[in-house]
């Protein structure tokens, strides 16, 4: 796949960037390797009032930024200036919060070791690879970005090749706010370039956000080279809907849930599962939302969908669809791709749904919802956890009891209850089965590159 700007509203290639070199692939994992040991001499306040510059930058350049998210990848032009709001939250709440949540303990009762004081202390592991997708360009880097620097790593990011100007926007935005030359560094390179990457001595541990492939294919090589990582490898998230619900809500939180980002976000709603005494009423309202939505110019500060980000991610979900109806899937709403330029795909509804459709089983990366009738909680949740996923998860309910039960049996790294799921710098982010292992954000983010040292003091 080429380095390359395409704005996917017109198909239009608008930029093309050639790979780096060998050489210049080593002069930034050595600048990242020199950074990493100046950072570990320095003091929180000092990376607090640093990465705190950086927030003014980036808040500064709000509406490029977001116009440079829309033009590389398509989302609607407001919901590019909110990731943008929401990476400077984040580097703030790290600026405030990192000490807190680095600070070491000491043991109670040092005697039961046979010590006069025992403690610990949270170290930097040094240089962090970052494999990141293109869906957030900005925020997907930084929530692994912010948390590093702040906990004294440096950092080099492998940015998805169709998105090398947000590549190279966090190239320099950190050491535009302070920190040491080389703290974090952006690889203009392809996927085979990687490996040698991971198998550097200075590299000391490897993040990645992407397909369940690229998933394995990294932590192989990681492990082979013992070297920690983090995944975070996409969802089919179940949005459950009982009989207690407010349906009128339930079903516009439903819609944003499954169009956000143009339906291409690991978090986002895909299947919905619905009890059968309110199905038809739910389903409706959904459709009826679904139906209104404006799809078109993503810069159009009154489009709700634009275009897939890749040719290829649209003959995907098309190719979803396809398969779909093809078994005997009944179409609720949209199905066809759109004429014209531009990978544009209309929001869909699919019922009817059986075993041997690959809908089931296969996360779907685009405005495209799956909605199940149930006939109780208990096949509520049997629907819920049947895919190899397990990223996040949504229940609709009154009643306290069935919230907490849900919370209990689904198998997800996390349960909203009557919300939408979301990514926030305050909550753990992560799941469980094929959607990977590690925690993202909160404290376990920051800890996830640190080695917890252990003191004995005779």
């Amino acid at each position: 796949m080429p380095i390359a700007t395409i704005n996917p509203a017109t198909g239009e290639t608008v930029e093309q960037f050639a790979p780096y070199d060998s050489a210049e692939i080593e002069r930034r994992i050595s600048e990242a390797a020199d950074a990493a040991a100046t950072l570990r001499t320095t003091t929180f306040g000092q990376r607090a009032a640093w990465m705190n510059a950086a927030a003014d930058s980036i808040e500064a350049d709000r509406d490029h930024l977001a116009r440079s998210l829309t033009l590389e990848m398509g989302k609607p032009i407001g919901q590019a200036r909110s990731e943008v709001d929401k990476c400077a939250h984040a580097m703030r709440f790290y600026a405030r919060e990192a000490e807190v949540f680095l600070a070491g303990e000491l043991l109670d009762d040092p005697g039961s070791v046979g010590a006069t004081t025992a403690w610990t202390i949270w170290q930097p592991l040094g240089v962090v690879l970052a494999v990141m997708p293109w869906n957030l360009p900005l925020w997907q880097v930084m929530r692994f970005a912010a948390p590093a620097l702040m906990a004294s790593n440096a950092g080099l990011l492998k940015h998805a090749s169709n998105v090398p100007r947000a590549a190279l926007y966090l190239d320099t935005l950190f050491e535009r706010g302070g920190f040491p030359t080389g703290s974090f560094r952006a690889l203009l390179v392809g996927s085979s370039a990687i490996p040698a990457v991971i198998a550097d001595e200075r590299v000391k541990a490897v993040t990645l956000t992407g397909s369940e492939p690229a998933g394995r294919s990294v932590a192989s090589t990681a492990g082979q080279q013992i070297k920690k990582t983090v995944l975070e490898l996409g969802g089919s998230d179940p949005f459950i809907v009982m009989p207690s619900a407010d349906l009128d809500a339930a079903s516009t939180v439903a819609v944003r849930a499954r169009v956000q980002n143009n339906g291409q976000s690991c978090i986002a709603a895909k299947r919905f599962v619905v009890h059968t005494d309110v199905y038809d009423e739910f389903v409706g309202l959904f459709v009826e939302k679904m139906n209104k939505l404006v799809v078109g110019d993503p810069m159009d500060e009154a489009t709700d969908v634009g275009p897939l980000a890749t040719e290829a991610g649209r003959h995907d979900i098309a190719a979803l669809v396809d398969d779909a109806v093809d078994k005997g899937a009944e179409v609720l709403a949209g199905g066809r791709a759109l004429p014209g330029p531009g990978w544009f795909y209309p929001p869909t509804v699919l019922s009817g749904l059986t075993a041997d459709m690959r809908i089931v089983s296969e996360e779907a990366f685009g405005p495209v919802a799956a909605v199940y009738r149930v006939a109780d909680r208990e096949e509520a949740v049997r629907v819920a956890n049947q895919t190899s996923f397990g990223l996040s998860s949504a229940v609709w309910s009154g009643d306290a009891e069935e919230q907490d039960w849900f919370v209990h049996a689904i198998d997800a790294g996390a349960v909203f209850l009557n919300g939408m799921s979301a990514s926030h710098a305050e909550l753990p982010f992560g799941g469980v089965k094929h959607s990977g292992y590690g925690r993202e954000l909160a404290s376990s983010g920051i800890r996830a590159f640190c080695n917890l040292k252990a003191v004995w003091r005779a």
